[in-house]
């Protein structure tokens, strides 16, 4: 539980002294340091007459650690964002700290963010160096080659707009094209990919996003959900606080021998509902805006 420990002067004006200079913490009085909840987990529940007798603190530490880490993926509010240009080779590198994406955008003049949808239609698939016979190349030591790139990846990023050239070669009117598309393509649209905003895939294996060329210059939001590990101060929501007190105390009980059943079911239990209260906390419902965005139900289509 953490307290205040800076007076109302130090924390607006920071160690320099200076109004809203860039060391201060803002808004940090709602997190707790990893190391106040191992201290606070030791006084809590380990001891004589306690649910654990004794602990070493590098226990307590690993599976406090791993408590963040399972609820940063689900409960804490652990997204993060990052923004670039999209240079011309229309790839964004993965962040460091990535485990999973949230949602990808690019932003208008306006700055408005417009999403970015995935698509499951292309890939980057390893290609296989082959000669003029299309025979597989090998190294020396009898390795298969591969190219640099593959075809499939190669043609994702070339211009779409030589699509609408290409269609049109024989000079054809307009109802022509009109009847021309319509069919498989007004009718049978497929809703995930009506929209111009451009598609991505994400290439796991080497960490690369790769956008469509219509994006090329485009300023892309990436948000992404981390593990909630990285850097040196590593702090959760004191919403969450309690829910990795109960995860810490049940995966120790649930790997020590000689625990009782109903002891480890019960700091089981105890997570969940601890968890479920955390979630719905940080979920951070409000019922005025809640019924300002239910106001929008009533209104008639015509």
């Amino acid at each position: 539980m953490g307290l205040l420990t800076q007076s109302s002067e130090a924390y607006y004006e920071g160690a320099d002294g200076n109004w809203n200079s860039g060391d201060e913490n803002y808004g940090d009085y709602q997190f707790a340091s990893l190391k106040d909840m191992i201290n606070n987990f030791m006084v809590a529940y380990v001891g004589e007459d306690k649910i654990i007798s004794k602990i070493k603190r590098t226990d307590v530490a690993f599976f406090a650690q791993r408590a963040i880490q399972e609820l940063s993926f689900d409960t804490l509010p652990s997204e993060k964002s990052l923004e670039i240009e999209i240079p011309p080779s229309l790839s964004f590198i993965l962040p460091q700290d990535y485990v999973n994406y949230v949602k990808l955008s690019w932003t208008d003049q306006q700055g408005m963010e417009r999403i970015i949808y995935p698509t499951r239609n292309t890939s980057n698939p390893n290609a296989a160096a082959q000669d003029d016979n299309y025979e597989y190349a090998f190294s020396q030591a009898g390795e298969l080659l591969l190219a640099h790139e593959s075809e499939t990846l190669k043609r994702f990023r070339e211009d779409s707009s030589n699509n609408a050239t290409e269609a049109n070669a024989n000079n054809l009117t307009a109802g022509q094209l009109f009847n021309l598309y319509r069919y498989g393509r007004r009718y049978g649209l497929q809703p995930e990919q009506a929209q111009g905003n451009g598609v991505y895939y994400i290439d796991n294996n080497i960490g690369i996003i790769h956008f469509s060329s219509n994006l090329v210059n485009k300023i892309i939001t990436l948000k992404y959900i981390s593990d909630g590990l990285s850097g040196e101060d590593i702090r959760v929501h004191k919403f969450a606080e309690e829910a990795i007190y109960k995860y810490v105390a049940y995966s120790i009980l649930g790997t020590r021998a000689n625990t009782p059943e109903y002891q480890v079911q019960r700091f089981k239990k105890e997570f969940f509902v601890a968890k479920r209260t955390a979630k719905l906390r940080l979920s951070n419902l409000k019922l005025a805006e809640l019924a300002q965005v239910m106001r929008n139900q009533s209104k008639w289509i015509k």
